[in-house]
């Protein structure tokens, strides 16, 4: 179903960075369920043809610096719609979702945003171990930017925005927005997100990685050299 009928605009924020195999058919997903939205793909400096695959599918095109946190940050600037909503790249938008989106913003004008529920797409123990794993904390108001995250503008204001920074900028925005007020989990449909990120990658390395970052990132350590620690154990993987 179409929403176009409904009073509340929507902006899609797309952070890439070499998605030229997959890119249109995000753009695709999206303006299937809502011809009107306004879909802005940010660009951290691809060197394939993303752009102009998300460009020819109908997506306005922002370049930004490397880095997600700048990414969704420009993005959000450049939008005009009143929800914004931050989808990855590499998970896929079910049919039905953002009409689910407009129907629970509206008939939740409290809350100021929230996400999907989330689905691996790897089929492996660990994925289904992930599922479950994202379903209990997000009972606890915490969730990732590969679930969905949609925030109404002008909370995003309030806010303070996403920051620029390299590492849990999505994180990092959440905990923000569960403090102001209560939030939106849509449980259907949920999203399917790719397990690519695993590949090569022992689940208790992944985890006990998780911890760690989580735990520097409380302790303070500045997101430039969390953005090293964690990439660094990654390519070491």
């Amino acid at each position: 179903r179409d929403v176009n009928d409904t009073a509340l605009s929507l902006s899609v924020i797309i952070p890439t960075l070499n998605e030229a195999a997959s890119i249109a058919d995000v753009v695709n997903a999206v303006r299937r369920q809502n011809s009107a939205c306004e879909i802005l793909v940010v660009d951290g400096g691809s060197t394939d043809d993303t752009a102009d695959h998300a460009s020819r599918a109908g997506a306005r095109i922002l370049h930004s610096a490397p880095g997600r946190g700048q990414q969704l940050a420009t993005g959000a600037a450049a939008a005009t719609g009143e929800i914004l909503f931050f989808l990855h790249a590499d998970t896929k938008l079910p049919d039905g979702a953002l009409p689910a989106l407009i129907a629970a913003c509206h008939a939740r004008p409290d809350a100021a945003g929230g996400n999907f529920r989330l689905l691996f797409d790897g089929g492996t123990a660990f994925d289904d171990w992930l599922n479950g794993f994202y379903a209990r904390i997000r009972a606890r108001g915490r969730y990732y930017g590969d679930s969905g995250i949609f925030v109404r503008r002008g909370a995003y204001q309030r806010l303070g925005g996403i920051r620029p920074i390299a590492l849990m900028e999505e994180y990092d925005f959440i905990r923000r927005m569960e403090k102001a007020g209560p939030t939106l989990c849509i449980d259907e449909p949920p999203l399917l997100t790719s397990s690519r990120k695993f590949n090569g990658r022992h689940p208790f390395a992944i985890v006990a990685g998780w911890i760690w970052i989580h735990a520097l990132w409380h302790l303070g350590v500045a997101p430039d050299l969390l953005a090293r620690i964690y990439y660094g154990k990654r390519k070491k993987g």
